[in-house]
């Protein structure tokens, strides 16, 4: 209970704390202290384990739908996948993780149906942390939602529980050293933090010596999560859901504010447009095996990642393969020509066909 309210100490100081030149390293002091705070927290609940959801991740790309209890999940769900979510004109229908398929461009992708997140689920309001420990193993969230009061609280409660949607981790080097005290250097201008800055965070976070390069002009809140260890980068896609309700007039303002996509899980607007957006915001694509001297298997592409390499298919295939690869003949958008010799490290493009060579 002492953590606790010492988290809710520190959050309501820095709310009442401008901002500005003689107070910034202090605010720097006391962001650094909550999110240590934070993450001692978390790790304290797993340990004590207790509650909590397990889903098994399977097929191709684990996909959660995420929002506020009512706005249309369940009903969604059933409409993308063979799933059977029950769905209700009331709030918690959903109260376990509810799994479903999509097929899509031969590729499985696992999409499952959370419980409601509520305001102050990251403090485990709602059962709040069980259901967002799920979302640590997502490949995409999706955020739906029916009011756009709503994007903001989740988007809020899934950033103070460690999430960093649509972010790339900090570009931040920390190389522990036995003396010395803290060395920091930077690869470009920084205009965010400087060099006191960087060294009472580090402080702040036990860490009293250390070489530091920081390569991207971070933020302080970036400098911070680049020294946390229960931060998860995931990419997220916003649905704004039950279009069919609003006027033509709302469609277009909506529109020109967001790059939400609109749908109704009810009557299927726009589920095919949602479907697409969801390969691509995964970064999936298909390769097609061709067997030497027969023809490609066309009905069963192996579903990877953008930027895969000939050799990452081969080790795909079997572990021993990637070592004993001695070219590959290629066809498809990224061959010069039918039936191209190349070496293992040739990245391959959506509907390339492959054919082995091993020593």
């Amino acid at each position: 209970m002492k953590r606790e309210e010492e988290i809710r100490g520190i959050e309501e100081e820095i709310r009442r704390t401008k901002y500005n030149k003689a107070t910034q390293y202090h605010i720097g002091r006391l962001k650094a202290k909550l999110a240590r705070l934070r993450e001692e927290k978390s790790a304290k609940r797993t340990e004590k384990g207790g509650f909590s959801y397990t889903i098994r991740k399977s097929g191709d790309a684990t996909v959660l739908l995420v929002g506020f209890p009512s706005v249309g999940k369940s009903t969604l769900l059933n409409k993308i996948t063979s799933a059977e979510s029950r769905t209700g004109d009331f709030e918690f229908t959903t109260l376990k993780v509810v799994p479903g398929v999509m097929e899509y461009n031969s590729a499985h992708i696992q999409i499952l149906d959370m419980p409601g997140i509520v305001s102050g689920a990251s403090a485990g309001k709602g059962r709040g942390k069980e259901i967002l420990s799920v979302v640590r193993n997502a490949d995409l969230i999706l955020v739906m939602i029916d009011r756009f009061s709503q994007i903001k609280i989740i988007e809020r409660e899934l950033y103070d529980s460690g999430f960093r949607l649509n972010e790339k981790p900090p570009d931040v080097i920390i190389k522990k050293t036995d003396r010395g005290g803290i060395r920091v250097s930077s690869a470009v201008r920084l205009t965010h933090v400087d060099e006191r800055m960087v060294k009472i965070v580090m402080k702040e976070r036990g860490i009293h010596n250390a070489d530091v390069l920081i390569r991207e002009d971070v933020t302080l809140d970036r400098l911070i999560d680049s020294l946390c260890k229960n931060r998860v980068y995931v990419p997220s896609l916003t649905i704004f859901n039950k279009m069919d309700l609003l006027s033509e007039e709302e469609i277009k303002k909506i529109r020109s504010r967001t790059d939400c996509i609109m749908i109704s899980s009810t009557n299927g607007k726009n589920i095919e447009i949602l479907k697409e957006s969801i390969w691509e915001k995964l970064g999936l694509m298909r390769v097609y095996m061709k067997k030497i001297g027969k023809d490609p298997d066309t009905e069963k592409p192996l579903i990877v990642r953008k930027g895969s390499r000939i050799k990452n298919i081969a080790e795909r295939i079997h572990k021993d393969f990637g070592k004993n690869l001695e070219y590959a003949r290629l066809w498809g958008p990224s061959a010069r020509f039918d039936g191209q010799k190349v070496g293992g490290e040739k990245v391959l493009k959506d509907g390339d066909i492959v054919e082995l060579h091993m020593k």
